[in-house]
């Protein structure tokens, strides 16, 4: 700001001006009124009115440096605004943006752009589709259009975002190894424990070839797919990732990405907690080597007759925080809701030595329950109708239907009649509320079944990622593109989950969610004062306060500054 004085035919004005940008155009703004020369004299009492001007600019220029500037804006209700101007941003991607330099993804770009010959910004490619995907998730295009939202525009286009795509697949596992390098510096890696889980991502068109093939969709969707498994660490943080063809089999993927993990990140001492549905011999057996461990959910319906005996036999089974022996034919079901009792032994199959740990949870065989009496109500309605009956999965209702070719005086029937199979509703109440892992730890129970507890976390992660980001139906077609697509998913979700887990230590008792989180961050739009400065036009809440005080700056004043502004931007990168 600087003292401007008008001279006309009739006084002698004093202004405190400043200079901004309107419409990408400099141009000089009045900011203060100081008075006439006649006032001025007759006020300060023979001072010089030159002299205590300058002061009254030297004084607003330090509240500007100090970021208390009072700001007072006109408007005209006769001034039509400026056609194709914007002046609303989004500054929810500043808190990400944060991370995403702490976690040094700017200097990752920059060494991968060294070993290639391209003229664009790989940083600047890569945190716009990082940013949109929590914040706006959608088609490479759309989210380069989404990103224009943003107080600080992107300076690539579409054909550098693609060009960038191909570059991202090569190095997927140079950024991991380096994230995780990169990531132990500014948050808690806990590595003693590692989850590991798959699933996959349906494409929306009919042609099947290279990583897009059909087999099992978990959403049970009748297009091609793509395999992804993902690795965590112990407080639910991602560690690494793998993208498979949609046809492989899961139980093939943990070896060569645990085997990467070992080699690129220099870890050698943990154990792998994962479902029954990877819990292959061959699994097993790979991390019985040097000082790594498994923890794997078992299923109580294919081990042998025996050891399943055993399990649902009603006696000797403990309960957590006692030593008692307890029958599980004398407990209230209804009054220990909450407790969780277990067993466990020995055993020795396919050459491997194990610990069996079989829970039961009075709580869980309700849900049991209630689950199969829902899905017996839908096998009901599908009697009626036997055309809908499907090939029978897993968990399908249809496994409770069974046909009879035959009528019940035993003689050929004309056509299949379909019914209740009764005889495998009860087989599975059998196993209601009972739950298994295996084990190669020589440990408590308590202590494993504490290891297994946590592999919920994963699956969140994968509905993360599903839901709250996007990442499917995938519309990608080149191998290359869809493997960088889903690394720009992965560090979004490595993103969001450190911002999460600095929320949840913040706001201890208070649901911190992804809904919740990517709701607030969205919702922080500002208003673009025309060279003043920027007007929050979110609403202040216990989120967004605890956001700020985790960064360190504040968006939340009545105005944000120009000056200040650009301090906020450059903290974010530093």
């Amino acid at each position: 700001m600087r003292l401007s004085v008008i001279k006309s035919a009739n006084a002698t004005s004093f202004y405190v001006i400043k200079s901004v940008t309107v419409g990408g155009k400099r141009t000089s703004k009045i900011v203060k009124k100081l008075g006439t020369l006649k006032d001025l004299e007759q006020k300060l009492s023979g001072r010089d009115p030159y002299e205590w001007a300058q002061e009254e600019v030297d004084a607003l220029n330090g509240e500007e440096i100090t970021d208390r500037t009072e700001v007072i804006a006109k408007f005209s209700s006769a001034k039509r605004i400026s056609k194709g101007n914007q002046i609303r941003y989004n500054g929810g991607y500043l808190f990400l943006q944060s991370i995403y330099y702490e976690l040094a993804l700017d200097r990752i770009c920059k060494n991968i752009s060294k070993r290639y010959k391209f003229d664009f910004d790989l940083n600047d490619v890569l945190s716009l589709l990082v940013y949109t995907r929590i914040l706006y998730p959608s088609s490479k295009k759309s989210s380069l259009e989404a990103s224009e939202q943003f107080l600080e525009a992107p300076k690539s286009s579409l054909q550098h975002v693609y060009r960038s795509l191909e570059i991202l697949a090569k190095e997927s596992n140079f950024i991991q190894s380096e994230l995780y390098k990169e990531s132990c510096k500014s948050v808690r890696r806990n590595t003693s424990i590692l989850y590991f889980d798959c699933t996959n991502y349906f494409f929306e068109l009919e042609q099947a070839s290279g990583l897009k093939q059909y087999g099992v969709s978990k959403e049970h969707r009748p297009n091609p797919i793509v395999q992804m498994g993902l690795f965590m660490d112990g407080d639910g943080i991602p560690l690494a990732f793998c993208i498979n063809p949609g046809n492989d089999n899961e139980q093939k993927s943990l070896i060569p990405i645990e085997s990467n993990i070992i080699r690129d990140f220099g870890l050698s001492k943990f154990i792998v907690c994962t479902d029954a549905g990877l819990a292959s011999q061959n699994n097993r057996r790979f991390n019985t080597g040097g000082e790594r461990a498994y923890v794997v959910t078992q299923s109580l319906k294919t081990i042998k007759a025996y050891l399943r005996n055993w399990a649902l036999d009603p006696k000797g089974w403990q309960k957590s925080g006692t030593n008692e022996v307890i029958n599980l034919e004398t407990i209230d079901d209804a009054a220990e809701n909450q407790s969780i009792y277990y067993k466990s032994r020995q055993i020795k199959e396919n050459g491997l030595e194990e610990q069996l740990v079989v829970t039961y949870s009075p709580k869980y065989k309700i849900y049991m329950r209630t689950v199969r009496e829902r899905q017996v109500i839908r096998a009901e309605s599908k009697l009626k109708k036997p055309s809908l009956l499907k090939k029978k999965r897993a968990n399908d209702p249809e496994r409770f239907v069974t046909s009879l070719h035959c009528t019940n005086e035993g003689e050929v029937a004309d056509k299949d009649v379909f019914v209740l199979n009764t005889d495998a509703i009860a087989s599975e109440e059998k196993f209601d509320g009972f739950y298994a892992v295996c084990t190669n730890l020589e440990a408590e129970p308590t202590e494993i079944l504490k290891i297994n507890k946590r592999r919920w976390e994963i699956e969140q992660s994968f509905r993360i990622l599903k839901h709250e980001f996007r990442a499917r139906p995938v519309f990608l077609s080149r191998d290359d593109r869809i493997q960088a697509h889903f690394m720009t998913c992965f560090i979004s979700l490595l993103i969001y989950r450190i911002l999460e887990h600095r929320l949840k230590a913040e706001l201890p008792r208070q649901e911190v969610c992804g809904a919740s989180i990517v709701r607030t961050l969205r919702d922080m739009d500002f208003l673009d004062m025309q060279g003043e400065g920027y007007v929050p036009l979110y609403t202040r809440s216990d989120m967004t306060d605890a956001i700020h005080d985790l960064f360190g700056f504040r968006t939340d004043t009545e105005i944000v500054t120009k000056a200040g502004m650009k301090k906020i931007l450059k903290k974010t990168k530093n």
